[in-house]
């Protein structure tokens, strides 16, 4: 089975193929460069570079994989959530290629996909998993007791993690994207230095609240700065990174004692952080819980994990129909 993916929800374009399983290609065309003046995506623009790489990327993908358009037996596609403008451009694309081959079109959720990323390079992780799924848009807790089953146990009410590292980073002068540059100046820093809060720490659910900590972070350093008192930028990053970590570790392998469930797989571009993955492991290990963290080219937007999810799907008879649109609103389940 022969399946291209195609990713286009946010400001990556993603295009990848999968045969029988196995990642043959995967393109990423990333658009920080563009974005990264304006310290955070800019839609407008993100939909029309998609416009600009969608096709080159898919013919390279082909190319990288050695198969040609007649080879694949489907096109999978994210259709949500995302930014509008984005995801139209990915649907737009497979559209016209699965009914110019004559070939199943296959609707993803984005989310869906960063999960099944979980199990392309170990096939022996099998359900039931407790998901956490971190990014720029999204911070939850889902359980998948199957395939292509989802239930929510907990998200964020506010801000999602990687909006509070962008907006963060952004306040401190550190550039775009936020969490990979916190990440690297924490790498020196003592997490232990300052402070901060861990909202929704000692609640009896799986939610989490990021707005707070972030503006604690800013209002610390809007008081030293008026005190003129000095602060070690790589010890603010590393406390700040490390009460986003204590949360979602601590909810995290809660939710899996709670249901019984041996298996966690860490999702979406944030599980690439250093210091979540350490710490994640290391709470696995003490609780004798499997912990699957994907490689990092698999963490953020990428083509395999649609291609992945498309291939699920395809196996259980799932076809979009030719009508479906992008869902910018798209919710998991």
């Amino acid at each position: 089975m022969i399946i291209l993916g195609i990713e286009t929800s946010c400001d990556e374009t993603g295009i990848a193929v999968l045969v029988d399983g196995a990642v043959r290609s995967n393109i990423i065309s990333s658009q920080i460069d563009l974005h990264a003046p304006f310290g955070g995506v800019v839609p407008e623009i993100a939909g029309r570079t998609h416009v600009m790489t969608v096709t080159p990327a898919i013919e390279q993908s082909l190319a990288e994989a050695g198969v040609g358009p007649r080879d694949l037996d489907a096109v999978a596609v994210t259709v949500g959530p995302g930014l509008v403008g984005a995801l139209i451009v990915g649907v737009a694309a497979a559209k016209a290629m699965a009914a110019t081959l004559d070939i199943p079109l296959i609707g993803v959720n984005h989310l869906e996909g960063h999960i099944e990323a979980s199990f392309l390079e170990d096939p022996s992780v099998q359900p039931p998993v407790v998901a956490l799924i971190v990014s720029g848009g999204h911070t939850m807790i889902a359980v998948m007791p199957e395939h292509g089953r989802f239930e929510i146990l907990g998200q964020t009410i506010d801000d999602a993690v990687g909006e509070a590292f962008d907006k963060v980073a952004r306040f401190l002068g550190l550039g775009f994207p936020g969490g990979p540059v916190i990440d690297r100046l924490a790498a020196s820093g003592d997490a232990s230095a300052y402070r901060f809060p861990r909202a929704l720490l000692g609640e009896p659910n799986y939610d989490f609240s990021m707005s707070g900590l972030k503006t604690a972070v800013i209002r610390w350093v809007r008081e030293r700065q008026n005190l003129e008192d000095s602060f070690d930028p790589a010890d603010l990053a590393a406390s700040f990174q490390e009460a986003i970590v204590d949360v979602l570790v601590t909810k995290t392998i809660r939710a899996a004692r709670d249901l019984g469930i041996d298996t966690v797989v860490l999702a979406g571009g944030v599980a690439a952080n250093s210091r979540l993955r350490a710490r994640m492991r290391a709470a696995g290990e003490e609780s004798g819980i499997r912990v699957v963290v994907p490689s990092i080219a698999l963490c953020t937007d990428n083509g395999a994990m649609i291609a992945a999810a498309g291939a699920r799907r395809f196996e259980r008879g799932d076809r979009a129909s030719w009508d479906i649109g992008a869902n910018p609103a798209l919710s998991l389940g």
